[in-house]
């Protein structure tokens, strides 16, 4: 099999070390036993290059032989069709996990994006707009608990999907939105504690540590 390449920052500000989303990317590489080689672009000076692989100046992404793909969902999939490891086979459990990336991508990180930004912002919490879009989160929050509450993976077994959803759920975790969610907690913890995860983070933390 040939090598993948992950392209992401030479460097990032200290802040989003961890949650920089080839983290998602080296975590499946990782899971599935994948080999690849990670790659790094400017984070200033975003230049036509750059734009070729990704037209929105953003990382991650990834080659496999002559195809380039970029968004770290698209990603994922992409690896989940590439091994049994990342992605079950069945058409109900391959229907299962691409649904849940969908639903981590689009009903909670849509949501939990613009949380995240108000957060760690530090703008005013006692205003009508902070309010509406706390309750937004929250009640995206209110209906994933329960699920996660009776299952230990969103698909059956670990998937692209569980990486997707941990991968939108720490970055909340981390500014204190889940305390009143256990199930999510315990979700986090469960997928952390995997190898793959400890060493893709390990490895991130690491490449952005060399260039400072």
């Amino acid at each position: 099999m040939s090598e993948f390449t992950l392209t992401t920052f030479q460097w990032v500000p200290e802040w989003p070390r961890g949650h920089v989303r080839d983290l998602r990317i080296r975590w499946a590489l990782e899971e599935a036993g994948l080999p690849y080689r990670v790659e790094g672009v400017p984070f200033e000076g975003r230049g036509a290059e750059h734009l070729a692989h990704q037209p929105f100046g953003q990382v991650p992404w990834i080659s496999d032989g002559d195809i380039s793909i970029f968004e770290s969902g698209a990603i994922l999939l992409h690896l989940g069709f590439r091994s049994d490891a990342l992605m079950p086979t069945d058409p109900r459990g391959r229907s299962e996990s691409m649904e849940w990336v969908f639903a981590a991508l689009n009903s909670m990180e849509m949501a939990t994006v613009p949380w995240s930004i108000f957060m760690y912002s530090g703008y005013r919490e006692d205003t009508p707009e902070w309010k509406s879009l706390n309750d937004f989160v929250m009640a995206r929050l209110k209906h994933l608990e329960p699920v996660l509450a009776k299952r230990d993976w969103l698909a059956g077994r670990f998937s692209v999907a569980d990486i997707a959803m941990v991968e939108v759920l720490r970055l909340v975790d981390r500014l204190g939105g889940l305390t009143a969610y256990p199930a999510c907690r315990e979700y986090i913890a469960r997928a952390t504690k995997r190898p793959a995860f400890v060493k893709a983070l390990a490895d991130q933390m690491a490449f952005f540590a060399a260039a400072d």
